[in-house]
């Protein structure tokens, strides 16, 4: 009688068998799928850090009162390519004498225009239209010092540091070839008390 009753299952496995093997295709399944969350992250963020923005932390004092040493600012690497730099831009470019280094400065003059620095002023001339530089946005408490000519060719810029005092720029060494400008500044990050997009300069 106990043979009749008894259900034979040939290829049953012990229950603590069934569930470690559940366990593992589980734990496999999750593996799976959190690698293909980082594949889809790094196919998406890589191109947007590498070729998009860009971050860039100031060093040094050549900004000082509109950034600060240790401000974590966003450049933004694909506007140029659309449109042409601004004057007041603030931008990220390539040391022209030494272009593995990353200095920050502010566009002042433009390809084509003639600039002059003269007992504190900037005057800036093309096409027989001329202007004197107001800088009181950015510039509220300092003077541009030195005695500067110089005629801006195709593709070149005239950039400065806002703290003119202490800026290592055009002034020094030269102008800035277009194809070692990095992008511009968009957004700076930090300090949190300072997060803040970076606007045009409208003069």
């Amino acid at each position: 009688m106990d043979q009749e009753n008894r259900i034979t299952e040939p290829n049953a496995q012990p229950i603590e068998n069934q569930t470690q093997e559940s366990y593992i295709k589980r734990s496999g399944h999750a593996v799976w799928e959190f690698l293909k969350v980082v594949l889809v992250a790094l196919i998406i963020v890589l191109p947007i850090r590498y070729f998009i923005f860009q971050p860039f932390i100031v060093k040094g004092e050549s900004m000082v009162p509109n950034f600060q040493q240790g401000d974590y600012l966003i450049v933004d690497e694909v506007s140029y390519k659309i449109h042409q730099p601004e004057r007041g831009d603030v931008i990220v470019l390539k040391y022209p004498l030494d272009t593995r280094q990353r200095f920050i400065k502010r566009i002042i003059g433009l390809p084509g225009e003639t600039i002059d620095i003269q007992a504190g002023t900037i005057r800036i001339a093309k096409d027989g239209n001329n202007i004197v530089l107001d800088e009181k946005k950015y510039l509220p408490n300092g003077t541009t010092s030195g005695n500067i000519h110089v005629v801006l060719g195709e593709n070149t810029y005239y950039v400065l540091g806002d703290n003119r005092q202490f800026s290592s720029d055009s002034r020094i060494w030269g102008v800035l070839p277009k194809e070692d400008i990095v992008g511009k500044v968009f957004v700076r990050l930090y300090p949190v008390n300072s997060i803040s997009y970076i606007r045009p300069i409208a003069y």
